[in-house]
C-alpha cells in the first residue's frame, strides 16, 4: 500500500486551524464582531479535520502491517446483517430526531428566541420531513 500524502496534508491543515484558533483566543483580549466566534469555529473545524486525518493515518498503518485486516473489514462492511443493523439504527434515530426537532422548535418559540433562528429550525425540520416523504414514495414505486 503506497503512502497517501493527502492524509498528511489533512492532519497539517487541521492542526494549523486548531492552533490558529487558540492563537486568536489568546491574542484578542477584547474581540468584536466576527472575531467573537471565529476562533472557536477554527478550533472546532481544526479538531475535526485533524482527528479525521489522524484516524485515516492510523488505519493506513494498521492495514500496512496486516493485509488480512483489510479483507476482514471489507467483509464486515458488506455483510447483510451489519447493513440491516445499520439501517434499523438509522431509522430509530430518525424517528427520535423528528420528535426532538419538533419539541425543540416549540421550546424555542416559548422561550422567545429570535424569529430568524426559529425559521431556520423550521426550514430544516420541513426539509428533513420532505426528504423522507420523497424517498418513501420513490421506494414505494420501486418495490
Amino acid at each position: 500500500m503506497k503512502i497517501n500524502i493527502k492524509n498528511y496534508i489533512v492532519v497539517v491543515v487541521g492542526f494549523f486551524l486548531l492552533c490558529l484558533g487558540l492563537y486568536l483566543i489568546i491574542t484578542n483580549k477584547e474581540p468584536q464582531g466576527i472575531m467573537i466566534g471565529l476562533p472557536y469555529v477554527f478550533i472546532g473545524v481544526g479538531a475535526g479535520i485533524w482527528g479525521h486525518g489522524m484516524g485515516a493515518m492510523i488505519r493506513q498503518k494498521i492495514l500496512k502491517r496486516d493485509p488480512n485486516v483489510e479483507k476482514e473489514i471489507s467483509i464486515e462492511k458488506s455483510d447483510e446483517r451489519n447493513t440491516l443493523i445499520g439501517h434499523r439504527a438509522k431509522a430509530k434515530a430518525f424517528d427520535m430526531m423528528v420528535f426532538l426537532f419538533g419539541i425543540l422548535v416549540l421550546t424555542f418559540i416559548v422561550m422567545g428566541i429570535d424569529v430568524i433562528a426559529i425559521l431556520l429550525f423550521v426550514f430544516a425540520y420541513v426539509l428533513v420531513i420532505g426528504y423522507d416523504i420523497y424517498y418513501r414514495s420513490k421506494y414505494a414505486k420501486d418495490m
